[in-house]
């Protein structure tokens, strides 16, 4: 799913107006689509009492639409709208809109009734993706009235919770309904923890004006961009066919970072998968899965199709130099966290011989990149995205929304996870995710890597809906991968994502 800036929306809303499609039009199916969710969440709309708070832009007009056919085809039980600004005010299409208003004999105020504040449903249309700065004045009046003024009624947003910015306040409310696309503010933090439940509703926008546009690179993955990974395997299947990942990576002491990496890339279906870490350590790691077979560090790479380069490797010379040589000359495709990330800090290497999957947190990304952990998280997408472009590497920066940056610029968002997962050895459960994912789909890597992510995140989900917050350990994330395999596989349909 294509994740649009606000000015790309509003050239894509151009250039639907400019093919034909009257921008009343594209205000009509706005506000047609959230009266479909309202009836779609609300039933029966009949019963409900509602105000619509409209301001004097687009958003209200959408707004407007909304209360016109909440009052011509559902008659709730009582409907106010409150009109932020004098009609007057109201231009192009909105103007227009609250003449329809009019016509159709429904009533409006500018100020909130109070028989309305035992209201049962708000609709926000106040504010749109064209503010700027924070919200002020009559405008942050009503966004607090919203918040404030209407104990036990659900808020619903049009397309953006009014006065969203980093420094003012903004509704909150239950669901948002978008057009079109998401808006990188609703998917990326701090925006993504303030809309709610985000409904992408379509308004008619032809998709080949976004969907095939270069220029656009922000994705959101979703389980439909994964499912093809999870098909019923071949009957006549067998081991080998599913690839064989080597972990390479526990000194002594950290045998159970290698383990967990190697136990993950078995569950998420590698044929094969071989430790090798420190001897002291083996026995820590077939404890954990007898399936896992171990070898030496030294032993190399021979025979094996993925190489997950870090878990506990320990940072002494050789274990660096050992990091270095192999990043820089091995031909196979290579997953590189943890101490194998620490090795390649300060190193400038040339673009790689093969596929390299890096997986830094914010305090490795910035080690990684010459920045301070502050500068990183300031602009984490422009970091990754350059990072990956400039040194020809898969760059997952993880993190709350972690981010999939590709060699081409394209950067995916992904859109689960819980601060459950803040726990020790979660990252090496994603780096054997990625790897066992690769060497089933070496063809398809790309998708290999936004599916680990996926379901890293939402095993983790899962875990804390049934552990709590507290009480996951990394070890959970696989328990609970299976439920989350599920979900990918079922039709979108009956996904409940």
């Amino acid at each position: 799913m294509k994740v649009l800036t606000p000015e790309q929306m509003r050239e894509v809303d151009r250039r639907t107006i400019e093919l034909g499609i009257p921008g009343l039009i594209l205000m009509e199916n706005a506000g047609s689509r959230v009266v479909d969710v309202l009836r779609e969440l609300f039933q029966p709309l009949e019963r409900q009492r509602v105000v619509v708070i409209c301001g004097k832009g687009n958003n209200g007009g959408d707004g407007l639409v909304v209360a016109r056919q909440l009052h011509t085809r559902f008659r709730p039980a009582a409907l106010d709208v409150v009109l932020a600004y004098p009609p007057e005010e109201f231009q192009d299409d909105a103007a227009e809109n609250f003449r329809m208003l009019q016509a159709c004999g429904c009533g409006f105020s500018r100020e909130i009734a109070l028989s309305m504040t035992r209201a049962t449903l708000v609709v926000d249309a106040l504010l749109g993706t064209g503010l700027r700065g924070p919200a002020t004045g009559r405008a942050l009046d009503l966004i607090r009235a919203m918040n404030h003024q209407f104990p036990g009624a659900t808020r619903v947003s049009i397309d953006v919770p009014s006065g969203l910015h980093p420094d003012g306040e903004s509704v909150a409310p239950a669901v948002t309904v978008t057009f079109t696309a998401p808006k990188i503010d609703q998917v990326m933090p701090p925006g993504c923890d303030l809309v709610g439940q985000l409904m992408v509703v379509p308004i008619g926008s032809p998709t080949h004006l976004f969907e095939n546009d270069p220029e656009i690179f922000l994705h959101q993955t979703e389980p439909h961009d994964i499912a093809r990974l999870f098909v019923p395997r071949p009957r006549g299947a067998h081991k080998g066919d599913f690839g064989h990942v080597l972990v390479m990576g526990g000194s002594r002491g950290k045998g159970g970072a290698a383990a967990m990496a190697g136990w993950s890339a078995l569950k998420a279906g590698a044929g094969l998968v071989t430790v090798a870490t420190a001897e002291s350590e083996r026995s820590a790691v077939t404890a954990l899965a007898p399936e896992l077979m171990t070898q030496n560090i030294e032993d190399g790479y021979a025979g094996k199709d993925v190489l997950a380069l870090g878990p506990g490797l320990g940072n002494d010379p050789s274990a660096v130099r050992l990091a270095q040589r192999l990043f820089a000359e091995a031909l196979l495709p290579m997953v590189v966290d943890a101490d194998g990330l620490n090795a390649l800090a300060g190193v400038h290497f040339s673009p790689p011989k093969a596929l390299r999957v890096l997986t830094p947190h914010p305090g490795e990304m910035a080690r990684l990149a010459g920045l301070t952990t502050a500068e990183v998280q300031s602009d984490r997408l422009a970091v990754a995205r350059r990072f990956a472009l400039e040194r020809g590497v898969c760059l997952v920066l993880k993190g709350q929304r972690t981010l999939v940056a590709l060699p081409d610029g394209r950067v995916w968002i992904n859109p689960t996870g819980t601060p459950a997962m803040a726990t020790a050895g979660s990252g090496d459960i994603l780096t054997g995710l990625i790897a066992g994912l690769i060497a089933q789909f070496p063809a398809d890597a790309t998708a290999a890597v936004l599916a680990a992510v996926w379901l890293h995140g939402r095993s983790g989900e899962l875990a804390a809906h049934t552990l709590t917050e507290n009480c996951v350990t990394a070890t959970d994330l696989i328990r609970n991968l299976p439920e989350a395999v599920v979900e990918v596989q079922r039709p979108s349909s009956e996904n409940g994502r």
